[in-house]
């Protein structure tokens, strides 16, 4: 197969050529569409259900809200966790489903539980909706809106807030790709009647009442229309304010015949709403941001892109002195991460180029092997858009040139090298150059694909990878994948016909610096290798104890899940006193953004978010802010080299400030960690338990344990307690006694201070809530709540401290809850440290002297959860890769010893892997176990490389293994430099890369480079000394030769064949055959039914019986019976009797054709089994020859008269025949299996061994009976449809009825009769049209005939022609060719034994005597098979 393709390749140059432009053009097209980002979205499959309420605690958000959610969402298929955060006035319900569940599904199957959850949660705490469909990488845009230098007084928060309300995001929102766009800080407009609670109650006026006349005031209606002088006239009330001065001319009430107004106890302004987040930027106070979440899925580069378009369409629509400008661009990352890719790639593939031209010694061949490296990649692009594999660090970045090109390098090489040992005076012409390329390719093609095979099964366990590490690495294993599926089809294809085209026909070889490289490595490696094989022990014994010390320096080196990638900004999270006010907050953070900017040049900007945003996806209490710190490039840096550095520096600068808790991360790693883990934090350590404050005083115990652990950084529980509120617990008896109801003063209570809305002003498309409450004045005081006045039934008014008691109280800050119970967070960060370190010093520290309640226990989240999840499956997925090597190796060389042996490169590979991440103070991280996947399966590459050719060296004679180290090591130490030079230093650029993103790289490069620096060094000094050891070994245990172990095994197993068979001959079979086989005897069933069905023929009417009984003729009961019978006429009867008839003599016909298939069938079977025991008894001869032949060499070589290449060369071709012997042995049997098959047996039938292999035939040349079978078969289907339409024009006859009545008159007199009567089908247009149809179907049924004549006619002149041919070639072959084959054997032996002939002609003239025998034998085949089809010719029986 693989042959044909290089062969067509070479034949077919434009072919080949014209697709490698389509692939060209079809990659260029790819990859301008492949979607692009910086990392792999490696965000869990979760939705968040958001519900606000206001005016609602924590305790009532956790009992009311979140606790009938969870409930209700307990019950979805396939949910991982469940977790919440229940805070003041926000609960935030987060469900992880399964990675392989459609999100659109799993957002129906919340929506419907939230459905039956609404009816558990109170009208007045909010409504739960479903977070937008986004993911910790689509917060791709953020901008912020402020008012130009001299413009600050024009446009306050409040009009910068309805810019963006109302002109930015609707535009952004309809952007193909964006799910949402959310807003922080400004303060949204509202129209506030602010109450004066004095002068209501003077006025006798209720909070209630202003509602109502606002409700009652503040509406437009219409009245239909009014039709005059031919128009009509729509009537329209308009009766809505449309502002302040409206507002305040509403009438609350009439006292004493006078009209209260609102104006007269509220003022009525433009305010704000109760702010819970606000955003401030670069110290200057507060502005307006926004961001635009990117629906997942979609691809960031293409969505930014259109994000920033339309950006600058709306900036030019904005008011004049309004900026809206982009502070964080994913862009920027993008560019930066494709930026270093880019790099890599470049570099890489210009270092193996160099590399293979440096190795190869020739430009042409270095050319041809580095266009392989965009066009593999052109064929990865193409194959990465189809499966939806976006480009990113991970999915290019670990691509190898070195190892993509490897296919191609052997195909090159070896073609230069088949080249080269041709010697030519002249050139090759174009022809000759194609025939040396194929031959040469054609040789070397296995080990090509072998290689590719081998990197494919490597990264297959990588594809078995779930979970984060799973998305974060499958896209890499895919594109590896598909690049090198790309390279291995290009080697098969387009390199050969590139090589037939391109190469130097000139076959003569100067010496070049390429051979002088190599002879300089030679003088270094030979030397070296030699004084290795003498102290074989002490060099094993250095190897051993090196991978002893790589074990104990991996066991010591810590891990992480994946390095921390460098983003190029910051982002700093500040929490400040708990129960600070958000004025309190915006100072804070204004002062640390002024401390920022002055103390460091490398900030180009600070933007602020504090508390929640509008889409509370994030939520944080309003005491806390990310602070979101922009930097300039990196080459601008003054303050410090890396971003770890910068921050701790910043963090120094910021506690300045006592009293806030810092933490340091980086904007997209923060959202990672908390939408993965439900904490920001490197590392979670989650308390579960019930009390809050238990929990809380646990959470500060254990900071103080493990404080001082070094690497422990940003260290902080989540706040739970400490809240501080004003609790209004009502006296049910006073209540009572007023006659109240708690719904009526808690929503007065609710009006006063929230605030609740009575109504929308609307400003053309903008519209604003008309909000109730108290004014400014008398409601910043706990007394202001007590002195609230509540209005009593009587129409009096009560304050509420005579219904309730007013107290400051401590509450719970927020109730963090995991699958249903309730938790607190220790959140910190690890600086200088590897991850698993850190945990595993805490979990000591923890264990010692840290004890937890009964029901109280530790988890742990985080990176950390994501490392212990990634090791489990890397600990399965490695096995795996390397049981697939081992299992590959094996099938490859067909022994157990040499796969171990080639498999000892994989430790002895891992010790430069472990020492490589030691010295570059890595730790062991998932981008490290990736490398180590990757490298084992490219360092068996270079063992395979030498025990191949190894092998070889013992298959043409050279029998000592010194000798064959010797000149193997010498001869193959080129391809082993070569292979690992571009495999190590196509990494290179990714090992050295510092640009952004090069953190993930690094680990896996480091480990792959230094790991086959060792494997290529001791697999050039280990692997010799393990094969000589290996090879004595299995000399000493030898004790039989493999010819008679393969004769033993394969006559066990067809020995029971053989002892069972029963032999008979062609007619017996076919007798046989007809006699079992299932198809004949279902056409005897066929034709038994057909003619049971004649019975059929006479089709009556069902007797119809009729009884009536009742008062049908007076006021007596009377009774009365009929029976009637309808009789078909008209000769229907008659007309279906005929058609069973024929139908049934068309199944007898439709049988004899199958015997006729069968009997085909069989003679086709019985000869073919022939022809493999005349194969096998030529074998058998051959056998015998060149035993004899093997002797007289062996015994010309004992007396000195030829050399050991007579003996070897019989001992080859005996080993060759013995696999002949053994194939033929199997095919027998598989022969044998088709015949009995066809004869339906269960005995083993074989053919009468007397039987001439020549088939014989009276009837070959005579009229064959099938022309007699098709045309009775055609006739007779004819025939049954003449009378099936016969049959259908007799049922237009009509049907003879008669009939008996019998009846009683008033119970007395009985009455009796009988009926005659006919049924005229008076529309029988039905029956007339299927006899048409029948009529047709015989008409088709001619044409069929005349068709498969004409067929058969052809097929006879061609099969007349081909028989002729096979005739005359029989001939020859019995007459005279096989005379000739038996002298030609029995002279050359003679000859041979006298001394009379050389080893070479004799092995020729042998040669030439068996190809005429196995001539023959192909001869009588071909000639069987022409015998055959002229008596049993092929036709169509349907």
């Amino acid at each position: 197969m693989l042959d044909k393709i290089i062969q067509f390749s070479i034949k077919n140059k434009f072919i080949i050529l014209l697709f490698t432009l389509v692939l060209i053009a079809w990659g260029s097209y790819s990859l301008k569409n492949l979607p692009l980002d910086a990392l792999p979205d490696v965000t869990n499959n979760q939705v968040q259900i958001i519900t606000n309420a206001p005016t609602l605690a924590s305790q009532e958000i956790e009992q009311l809200i979140t606790y009938p959610l969870e409930q209700s969402l307990k019950t979805i298929p396939k949910v991982v966790e469940l977790r919440s955060i229940s805070r003041f006035g926000l609960s935030v319900v987060t469900v992880v489903f399964k990675d392989d569940v459609d999100i659109y599904w799993a957002r129906n199957q919340i929506f419907q539980r939230i459905s039956q959850a609404k009816e558990n949660i109170p009208a007045y705490a909010g409504s739960p909706e479903m977070a937008p469909i986004t993911t910790g990488l689509g917060e791709i845009y953020q901008y912020d809106v402020y008012a130009k230098k001299g413009y600050e007084d024009k446009y306050d928060a409040v009009k910068l807030r309805t810019i963006q309300d109302w002109i930015i995001i609707p535009q952004l929102q309809g952007i193909e790709g964006v799910a949402e766009v959310a807003t922080w800080g400004g303060k949204l407009k509202q129209f506030e009647i602010a109450v004066k609670p004095n002068i209501l109650k003077s006025l006798d006026v209720t909070i209630t009442e202003i509602f109502e006349a606002l409700e009652k005031n503040n509406q437009n209606t219409g009245g239909a229309y009014i039709e005059k002088d031919q128009m009509t006239y729509f009537i329209r009330g308009v009766g809505m304010a449309t502002g302040s001065k409206d507002l305040e001319n509403v009438v609350v009430k009439n006292r004493n015949g006078a009209p209260v107004l609102i104006r007269d106890v509220a003022s009525v302004s433009e305010g704000y709403a109760m702010r819970y987040g606000a955003a401030t930027k670069d110290g200057k106070g507060e502005i307006v941001a926004g961001m635009a979440l990117m629906l997942k899925g979609e691809n960031s580069k293409a969505v930014v892109d259109r994000v920033k378009e339309k950006m600058a369409q709306i900036n030019k629509t904005l008011p004049e002195g309004v900026v809206a400008e982009a502070f964080i661009d994913r862009g920027k990352l993008v560019d930066s991460a494709v930026g270093t890719v880019t790099k890599n790639l470049l570099e890489g593939a210009l270092i193996v180029i160099f590399v293979l031209i440096l190795f190869l010694g020739n430009l042409r061949a270095g050319l041809i092997v580095a266009s392989v490296i965009p066009l593999s990649m052109l064929f990865a692009v193409i194959l990465m858009n189809h499966f939806g594999v976006s480009g990113n660090l991970m999915s290019l970045g670990a691509i190898d040139f070195g190892i993509i090109v490897d296919g191609a390098v052997i195909i090159v090489e070896a073609t230069m090298h088949h080249l080269q040992k041709l010697k030519r005076q002249k050139n090759l012409t174009q022809l000759e150059m194609d025939s040396e390329v194929y031959k040469s390719a054609s040789k070397i093609r296995n080990s090509a694909a072998f290689g590719e095979i081998i990197i494919l099964i490597v990264y297959l366990p990588i594809l078995a990878l779930v979970g984060t590490e799973g998305k974060m690495f499958k896209p890499m294993a895919m594109t590896v994948g598909f690049a090198v599926i790309g390279a291995f089809v290009l080697s098969l294809t387009y390199v050969p016909m590139m090589s037939a085209l391109f190469l130097s026909k000139n076959t003569e070889h100067k010496e070049n610096f390429s051979d002088k490289m190599m002879a300089w490595f030679e003088k270094i490696y030979t030397p070296f290798l030699n004084k290795a094989l003498q102290i074989k022990k002490v060099v094993l014994g250095i190897a051993v104890g090196l991978f002893v010390m790589a074990l104990i320096v991996f066991q010591n080196m810590g891990g992480e899940f994946i390095p921390t990638i460098e983003e190029g900004d910051l982002a700093i999270n500040a929490t400040i006193m708990t129960g600070s006010s958000l004025t309190q907050m915006i100072e804070t953070t204004t002062k640390y953004e002024k401390i920022l900017k002055d103390k460091f040049p490398e900030i180009k900007t600070i933007v602020t978010k504090i508390g929640s945003g509008e889409i509370p996806t994030d939520p944080m209490p309003i005491e806390s802010g990310d602070l979101i710190i922009v930097l300039k490039d990196k080459s601008e840096w003054t303050s410090a080299d890396n971003w770890e550095d910068l921050a701790n520096l910043m963090k120094e600068e910021m506690e300045a400030i006592p009293g806030a808790n810092i933490e340091i991360s980086q904007p997209i790693q923060m959202r990672f960690n908390e939408l993965m883990t439900g904490s920001r934090s490197d590392i979670a350590i989650k308390i579960f338990g019930d009390d809050l404050e238990i929990l809380d005083v646990k959470a500060k115990e254990l900071i103080s344990k493990v404080n001082n652990i070094e690497g422990v950084g940003d260290l902080k529980a989540d706040k739970v307690t400490g809240l501080p509120q004003i609790t209004i617990k009502y006296d049910y008896d006073k209540i009572a006694l007023y006659g109240l109801n708690i719904t009526d003063v808690n929503k007065i209570v609710r009006a006063s201070f929230a605030g609740e809305s009575a109504g929308k002003i609307y400003e053309e498309s903008k519209r604003f809530d008309v909000v109730v409450r108290m004014n400014a004045e008398n409601r910043s005081d706990i007394s202001d709540v007590s002195n609230l006045f509540i209005p009593l039934p009587s129409g009096q008014q009560v304050p509420l401290y005579q219904v309730a008691s007013v107290e400051y109280e401590q509450g719970p800050v927020q109730v963090s809850r995991e699958n249903g119970k309730r938790r607190i967070t220790v959140g910190l960060n690890v600086r200088g440290r590897d991850v698993k370190s850190v945990v595993e010093e805490i979990q000591q520290k923890l264990e010692t002297n840290y004890k937890l309640p009964a029901g109280y226990y530790i988890t742990y989240g985080g990176q950390f959860e994501n490392l212990v999840e990634a090791n489990k499956r890397l600990s399965v997925a490695l096995p795996i890769a390397l049981a697939l090597i081992m299992v590959l190796l094996f099938f490859t060389f067909h022994s157990m010893k040499q796969a171990v042996l080639i498999f000892t490169a994989i430790p002895l590979s891992a010790i430069g892997g472990v020492f490589a991440l030691w010295m570059r103070g890595m730790p062991f991280s998932i981008s490290a176990g990736i490398g180590f996947i990757a490298l084992f399966g490219i360092a068996v590459l270079n063992g395979i490389v030498l025990i191949s050719y190894f092998n070889q060296l013992k298959s043409e004679g050279i029998t000592d293994p010194l000798q064959r180290v010797l000149i193997g090591t010498k001869t193959r130490l080129r391809p082993v430099l070569m292979t690992a030079a571009v495999a190590s230093l196509g990494f290179l650029p990714m090992a050295l890369s510092t640009s952004g993103g090069a953190e993930v790289q690094k680990p896996l490069a480091t480990v792959v480079i230094g790991g086959l620096f060792s494997a290529t060094l001791l697999t050039l000094i280990v692997l010799p000394i393990l094969y000589l050891l290996f090879e004595k070994s299995i000399k000493k245990r030898k004790k039989m030769s493999n010819s008679i172990i393969t004769i033993i095994v394969l006559f066990i197993s067809t020995f029971s064949f053989a002892q069972e068979a029963k032999s008979i001959n062609l007619e017996q079979a076919i007798t046989m055959a007809k006699k079992n086989n299932l198809d004949l005897k279902i056409a005897d069933k066929e034709v038994e039914k057909q003619t049971v069905l004649k019975k059929t023929a006479f089709q009556a009417d069902p007797l119809q019986i009729e009884y009536m009984g009742g008062q049908y003729n007076s006021l007596d009961y009377d009774n009365s019976v009929s029976i009637q019978q309808y009789f078909p006429i008209g000769g229907s009867t008659k007309a279906n009797r005929q058609l069973q008839e024929e139908l049934a003599k068309l199944a007898e016909k439709r049988k004899a054709l199958s015997e006729y298939e069968i009997e085909k069938a069989v003679t086709i079977a019985y000869y073919q089994y022939l022809y493999g025991i005349s194969i096998q008894k030529l074998n058998d001869e051959l056998y015998e020859v060149y035993s004899k032949f093997l002797k007289n060499a062996e015994l010309r070589f004992k007396t000195g008269e030829s050399g050991s290449i007579e003996a070897i060369s019989a001992k080859a071709k005996i080993k060759e025949i013995e696999t002949l012997k053994a194939q033929i042995l199997l095919d027998l049997v598989i022969y044998q299996k088709q015949l009995q098959y066809f004869i339906q047996t269960n005995e083993n039938i074989i053919p009468e061994a007397s039987t001439s292999l020549k088939y014989a035939s009276s009837s070959v040349l005579e009229e064959s009976k099938v022309e007699t079978l098709v045309s009775d078969y055609y006739s007779q289907q004819a025939m049954v449809y003449e009378k099936e339409a016969n049959t259908f024009k007799k049922m237009r006859a009509p049907k003879l009825g008669l009939g008996y009545f019998g009846q009683t008159l008033n119970k007395e007199s009985y009455f009796q009769g009988f009926t005659v009567g006919l049924q005229i089908p008076l529309f029988s247009g039905e029956n007339t049209a299927r006899a048409k149809a029948s009529e047709i179907s015989k008409s088709q049924s001619q044409l069929e005939f005349d068709k498969t004549k004409l067929t058969l006619k052809l097929q006879k002149e061609e099969l007349v022609n081909q028989f002729a041919k096979q005739q005359k070639a029989i001939q020859y072959f019995e007459n005279e060719g096989l005379k000739y084959a038996e002298q030609i054997i029995s002279t050359a032996q003679k000859s041979y034994a006298n001394g009379d002939m050389s080893y070479w002609s004799y092995i020729s003239f042998l040669n030439q005597a068996i190809d005429i025998k196995k001539q023959n034998i192909e001869a009588v085949n071909a000639y069987n098979q022409s015998a055959i089809q002229m008596q049993f010719p092929s036709f169509n029986n349907n």
